[in-house]
């Protein structure tokens, strides 16, 4: 684990032993259209296999999951990945676990990669080598969604819009939607060009 993984883990341990929702995502309006934003984003339907990094308490993987055949939610924090596995203990598709971004990622093919509120923690070789994952894992009809607050952050150097400034200069695929308010800014990416309307069938 690297100096930027130890401060990580150590900031994310203290915030959930201290609380269960220490964004308050689960109640508040903002979190709440923040978290339909980002479903009503996504360009198809239902998902094969999908990745959420920083699940947090789990309140997005468990919509998520209503989305997808296989959802792998991860946490570099132990008792987030508690808490989401008792927030998802029902939903046989989904596999929370720990793990430890970059220097871990699922294997195979993803259909859906999901970068919510995580990226003010990545420094550059880490934010680097996460779009590398991307670039090698999306599948063909896959695509990315990135979302993140556009305030500053206490304790920490980047906002939002600094995050997907850089996701944006590094992702090597086309961008199919941009949206942004005064609070946050969301992204998604995919192989496939086509708008929404164009990718149903005519019939």
């Amino acid at each position: 684990m690297n100096n930027a993984n130890d401060i990580n883990k150590q900031y994310f341990d203290d915030l959930y032993r201290e609380n269960d929702d220490p964004w308050k995502i689960r109640h508040r309006w903002y979190e709440r259209r923040k978290r339909a934003l980002l479903l009503a984003s996504l360009p198809h339907e239902r998902y094969a296999r999908a990745f959420e990094p920083g699940c947090g308490n789990g309140e997005l993987t468990a919509l998520l999951a209503a989305r997808c055949d296989e959802l792998i939610a991860t946490d570099i924090a132990e008792d987030a990945v508690e808490l989401t596995q008792r927030r998802v203990a029902q939903c046989e598709n989904v596999k929370v676990q720990q793990m430890l971004l970059p220097d871990e990622w699922p294997t195979g093919k993803l259909d859906l990669v999901v970068i919510s509120e995580i990226g003010y923690y990545l420094d550059e070789p880490q934010l680097w080598h996460i779009i590398e994952h991307i670039h090698q894992t999306l599948s063909r009809d896959g695509a990315v969604v990135a979302c993140h607050w556009r305030r500053p952050i206490e304790g920490w150097l980047q906002n939002g819009d600094e995050v997907h400034a850089k996701l944006r200069g590094r992702m090597s695929l086309p961008l199919l939607s941009h949206y942004w308010d005064d609070d946050l800014i969301l992204d998604v990416w995919t192989p496939d060009k086509r708008s929404i309307h164009d990718r149903e069938p005519s019939s």
